[in-house]
């Protein structure tokens, strides 16, 4: 339902998701309790976010017709992640309105165009240089030094596409596992710790900041977020600048995740942009007064944003398919969900994935304490009942 402003849609009106994953999944179950309709275009069937959405489209999306068709259906259309072609986005654009714009995924949906954005808005990241073939990958390695890190320039997640460059690395085996590929080199960064800033932009302008994040990989993949992060009031500050300066610069309207490395002297330099919900940010479906998805929402369809608060400390855990691996291995089928439900301050979030493998987000746990320290430790015990240990 749209109201007499036509940049703003009410509840009742109908929000297209492109994309059919988790982050959509919980987007949509903000948006039908506000009272939305949910359609959702991927290439796939009986999608995490299609189990929830009015409409499911399973269609390419290189497929025009289909596209235009879906785009024409809904009133406004989101995004549940930034690898969307370009060309995608812009039929969607002719039919409906597209928040955030096609220019906003164009930059976040590639490395290199990520960097330069970053570097000319005079925001501090590492120093980088493009490589194209081997002669460039010596060339750079010898201006940022080992080690270093080789990522590929677009579709990398979850450490994939990256390789880091040491004393040893034979720079031509190196270069023989990406040939053909535009590919980025990253001076290493000495962090102290990874953090992140969720940050909602309205079409007024208005930013809303969450707290900061400290987040804890293992293999690539975030294993913990625990938030608040222990850091500085000042680093605290500094990185919610920071994020707001980024959303400025893209003129954002919804909602954009700033991933950062905390340096000892307490400097901080940007990593990646997700303009999206992202995996840092799911505790605040159960523990902030709005949740990302929410404010999600409210940004993309005309809203104003709601309060970003802190409930309680908590800690998100990502459960991966080595969960039910491991369970398997203590003589389960499943995980042992009643043993992680006897926690009475840990929230269960499944995403209707049906296999689960290794690596493979197929959900996430939120646990709660009066400190982090006990948060944590309530999150690995709950996930360590979940393998029947």
């Amino acid at each position: 339902m749209q109201s007499d402003d036509t940049n703003i849609f009410l509840p009742g009106s109908t929000v297209g998701v492109m994309g059919g994953g988790q982050l959509g999944r919980m987007f949509a179950i903000a948006a039908r309790r506000m009272g939305y309709r949910v359609h959702t275009f991927s290439p796939d069937e009986d999608t995490p976010t299609g189990q929830l959405a009015d409409r499911e489209v399973a269609a390419s999306y290189d497929d025009e017709n289909a596209v235009r068709d879906f785009a024409r259906g809904v009133d406004v259309l989101t995004f549940e992640f930034e690898n969307i072609p370009s060309q995608t986005v812009d039929w969607a654009a002719e039919e409906c309105v597209v928040r955030p714009e096609g220019k906003v995924l164009h930059i976040c949906q590639h490395r290199l165009r990520e960097k330069n954005f970053l570097r000319d808005a005079g925001l501090p990241l590492p120093r980088f240089v493009e490589v194209n073939d081997e002669k460039q990958l010596a060339a750079a390695v010898k201006e940022l030094g080992r080690p270093c890190v080789l990522k590929t320039a677009s579709f990398g997640y979850d450490g994939k596409g990256q390789q880091k460059i040491g004393e040893e690395t034979d720079l031509k085996s190196a270069w023989a596992a990406y040939k053909g590929t535009q590919m980025v080199l990253e001076e290493w960064v000495p962090f102290e710790r990874e953090i992140s800033v969720i940050i909602a932009r309205s079409l007024e302008g208005q930013m809303v900041t969450y707290p900061v994040c400290e987040n804890r990989h293992v293999n690539h993949i975030l294993d913990l977020t625990i938030v608040p992060a222990s850091v500085s009031p000042d680093v605290a500050h500094n990185s919610r600048q920071l994020a707001g300066a980024v959303a400025e610069h893209l003129d954002l309207v919804g909602l954009l995740a700033v991933e950062m490395f905390l340096l000892p002297d307490d400097s901080i330099l940007i990593n990646e942009l997700a303009p999206r919900p992202h995996n840092s940010g799911h505790f605040s479906f159960d523990a902030c007064i709005t949740s990302q998805f929410e404010q999600q929402l409210r940004a993309v369809c005309g809203l104003p944003l709601g309060s970003a608060e802190l409930l309680r400390p908590c800690v998100m855990a990502n459960l991966l398919g080595d969960v039910w691996e491991e369970a398997r291995a203590n003589g389960r089928k499943e995980p042992d969900w009643r043993g992680a439900a006897g926690f009475p301050d840990v929230k269960i979030h499944l995403y209707g994935k049906a296999e689960p493998r290794p690596g493979r987000k197929m959900g996430h746990l939120v646990a709660f304490g009066t400190n982090t320290a006990l948060a944590v430790q309530r999150a690995r015990a709950a996930r360590t009942a979940l393998t029947g240990r």
